[in-house]
């Protein structure tokens, strides 16, 4: 007897079991991020394409980022003049940047990279992540550039007061602290360091909302705000590459 209550109670959960399973269906973006995370990481297959299109030498000047990056030459295509290459992929973490440095950037060999990163592994996208591993992450990839011969510009993180995807998160103290650092160490590598915090906070960490919607990624205003940092610090590398360049000339 008790054998047949629990079959037929079975039967009767398994509906309900079914229905509920129906009604929150897999999520398909979830998936997809999932299935990078284990087959493709770094997201190298993003710009495979677009990068043996363009082919070695082509580029100028290469923007390694996250979605700040990324974004940019969706809200702001005017700075992306021939010779700008954009490969910023939105999530990504200085780790992730680091792997597809060599793909991304040293095999286009441009001039220059302007590289921003750190947003998001202080957010832990990728897991805990310290301020020292994102400076390790980055010297990593100054190295890299330099050692082909890339003139390196090391931008600010972008001021943020929160993160809208981990609002457990105060970003405010950590940004500063690599911003201080990117500052000092630019100045000892003899890096070109661009400053955008300063020109995008509203004096209390965040960034002012008329420069960003959701408090992180930048609208049209915050990156029409941005360009003329960019173009200086472009013009600068380009300029200390000249010299590098007849430097090695002279040897």
């Amino acid at each position: 007897m008790i054998n047949r209550r629990f079959a037929l109670s079975s039967l009767l959960l398994a509906p309900v079991a079914l229905r509920a399973a129906e009604v929150v269906p897999p999520d398909a973006q979830a998936l997809a991020r999932e299935e990078l995370l284990h087959n493709d990481w770094p997201n190298l297959r993003r710009y495979r394409d677009a990068n043996l299109e363009l082919g070695s030498g082509s580029a100028q000047v290469v923007f390694m980022g996250d979605s700040i990056t990324e974004g940019w030459s969706v809200k702001s295509p005017a700075l992306f003049s021939t010779g700008r290459v954009n490969r910023g992929i939105s999530g990504q973490t200085s780790p992730q940047m680091l792997v597809r440095f060599r793909h991304d950037v040293i095999a286009l060999r441009p001039r220059v990279v302007h590289i921003m990163a750190g947003t998001n592994d202080i957010a832990g996208n990728t897991g805990p992540s310290t301020v020292e591993m994102i400076q390790a992450n980055i010297m990593s990839m100054v190295e890299l550039a330099q050692a082909h011969s890339i003139s390196v510009i090391l931008a600010s993180i972008p001021p943020a007061a929160g993160f809208p995807w981990r609002p457990q998160v105060a970003p405010a103290g950590p940004i500063a602290s690599v911003n201080a650092w990117l500052a000092k160490y630019s100045s000892d590598r003899r890096l070109v360091y661009v400053d955008y915090h300063t020109a995008l906070t509203d004096g209390a960490g965040g960034m002012r909302k008329e420069f960003a919607e959701d408090g992180v990624h930048p609208t049209a205003a915050g990156y029409a705000v941005m360009n003329p940092l960019a173009n200086a610090a472009i013009a600068k590398a380009l300029e200390l590459a000249g010299k590098a360049g007849c430097r090695a000339a002279d040897l």
